[in-house]
Formats: C-alpha cells, sequence, structure tokens
C-alpha cells in the first residue's frame, strides 16, 4: 500500500465513494501539516478503528488571528507524506484555499459555537475558533468520515467540535487521543520548534504546573488558590499567561466545587512569542 494524495473535492468524494460500496470505515485525522509522534500516533490509533485512513493537510488562514504566525507556520508537506505512508495512512487530502473557500474566505458561510468558542483560548484569540469550527465542518462533509481523531491537547478545540457534531447532527464519531509528550512532559506541538534552546527547557514547567495544580485540588485546595498560585508560579519562571484554570470539562465553566467529579487544568502561555497550550484531566473525590 502507498499513500495516494488527492486534491480536489470530487476525487475525495469518488475515492470515498469506492471504499464505502466496498464496505469499508473510514477514519479522518484533520491536521495543519508539521507532523510529529502525536500527529502519528492518531493515525495509528485511526487505523486500529477502521479500514480505510484519511489525513488532510490544511493550514486554515481563518482560524489566525491578524498577528498570528499562518504565513510562517511550518509547511513540511514532503516529510510529512513520507511519514504518513510509513504509518499506513491511505490517503492525504490537500486542498487548496480554493477548494476549502469556494466562493472566497469574505463570502464564506460560518460555523460557531457559542459558549465554548469564547472563553479561554477564544477570548485571547477571538475569531479562532469558528475558523475550526467552520473548517472542520468542511472537512467533514467532504470527507464524509464514518470517525475524526483528534488530539486531547487542544482540549477547548475537542470539546467545540464535540458539540458542533452533536448539535449539528454529523454522522460520525469524536474519538479523542490521548496527549503525546516529551520525555520531559513538553505536550508535543508543532509550535515547540519556535522555542530556543533554554524556552525549550523551560516549557517543561508547565506539566509540572499542571500536576501540581491537580494535586492541589485533589486535596481539597479551593479553586481560586490553586489558579492564584499557578499563575504566579508560571509568571516566576518567566511565562507570559494568558490563563491557568480548573474548569469542567464538558462545558468550560467554573467548578461549583472541588468536590467528587472530573475537573481538567488548562494552561495557554507564551515563552517570548511562542503560545504553548496544555491541559489535564483528574479526578476529586
Amino acid at each position: 500500500m502507498s499513500l495516494e494524495r488527492i486534491e480536489s473535492a470530487a476525487e475525495l468524494r469518488a475515492r470515498v465513494a469506492q471504499w464505502r460500496a466496498a464496505g469499508d470505515r473510514i477514519a479522518f485525522v484533520p491536521t495543519m501539516g508539521n507532523l510529529h509522534r502525536g500527529h502519528l500516533a492518531l493515525i495509528e490509533q485511526a487505523r486500529g478503528l477502521a479500514q480505510r485512513v484519511i489525513c488532510s493537510i490544511f493550514v486554515n488562514p481563518t482560524q489566525f488571528g491578524p498577528n498570528e504566525d499562518y504565513s510562517r507556520y511550518p509547511r513540511t508537506l514532503e516529510g510529512d507524506a513520507a511519514a504518513l505512508d510509513a504509518a499506513r495512512c491511505d490517503l492525504l487530502f490537500l486542498p487548496s484555499v480554493e477548494v476549502m473557500y469556494p466562493l472566497g474566505i469574505e463570502r464564506a458561510v460560518k460555523v460557531e459555537v457559542p459558549g465554548l468558542s469564547n472563553v479561554l483560548c477564544g477570548a485571547h484569540r477571538p475569531g479562532h475558533f469558528a475558523g475550526v469550527a467552520t473548517v472542520v465542518a468542511r472537512l467533514f462533509n467532504l470527507a464524509q468520515p464514518d470517525l475524526a481523531v483528534f488530539g486531547s491537547k487542544d482540549f477547548q478545540q475537542l470539546q467545540v467540535i464535540r458539540h458542533m457534531v452533536s448539535d449539528l447532527g454529523f454522522p460520525l464519531q469524536i474519538v479523542a487521543g490521548d496527549t503525546v509528550r516529551e520525555t520531559d512532559g513538553l505536550a508535543m506541538s508543532s509550535r515547540n520548534q519556535y522555542l530556543d534552546v533554554e524556552q525549550r527547557q523551560r516549557a517543561a514547567r508547565i506539566f509540572e504546573t499542571l500536576q501540581s495544580m491537580a494535586r492541589r485540588s485533589q486535596a481539597g485546595e479551593a479553586q481560586i488558590q490553586v489558579e492564584t498560585w499557578a499563575n504566579a508560579a508560571l509568571e516566576a519562571e518567566g511565562f507570559t499567561v494568558d490563563y491557568a484554570v480548573l474548569r469542567q470539562p464538558d462545558n468550560l465553566v467554573e467548578p461549583d466545587a472541588l468536590g467528587p467529579g472530573t475537573r481538567v487544568a488548562l494552561i495557554a502561555a507564551r515563552l517570548g512569542a511562542t503560545r504553548l497550550i496544555d491541559n489535564l484531566s483528574f479526578a476529586c473525590s
């Protein structure tokens, strides 16, 4: 088996129809490319759940703000394709901006998920999740998969997509893949390569802080105290903190009290110009 590359919507639909006629189950992993071991773990997970696996690479302009890194986002197509081929991905979908937005970006129909999209990362990156929801909805319509696999590192994105799929009635299953980490705990991300050597060493403090937030919560420390400590600890390490918070996982609202149940600690913080996000789910008894 060798990786097939398709750029047009019509070719993608034809291949999907062929697989469906053969009775194959189809899994989909949307990405922006510059693939690392975290992405390839999602491909492996998808391979275990379906007969056919599609990966898309599309750096989506509508989810980047005016001062963000769209133009310099790493584009490594040939290396990505080789990695996908080795991971036994069946098809690489490479749509252009014109394929994804045939009427142009300014006239594009937008998909928005109220509530979940305007908090946390949404508050610091206005319009970001409308861009995410819009492009993912379009990709689902084109690929028509039975299931789609998303990494858990982008926890808010995962919840936005789950909500969208449920509310709009997409006939597919959303599967969460575990966050893949470096040996020091740093969550793998394409943006990690922006860090210099000293910043890369400090970046591991994010996961250490998440672990401490979980331990403090489980020990009964008040939410405001945990969050105040986490923000101060990160700032002392040289981070510019967007947020370090505790939330309920399904709706990302503040927990009424840290009693029994699942919670998630979430951090977004910058080292220099590089914005890093991570999270950790934990149970309170």
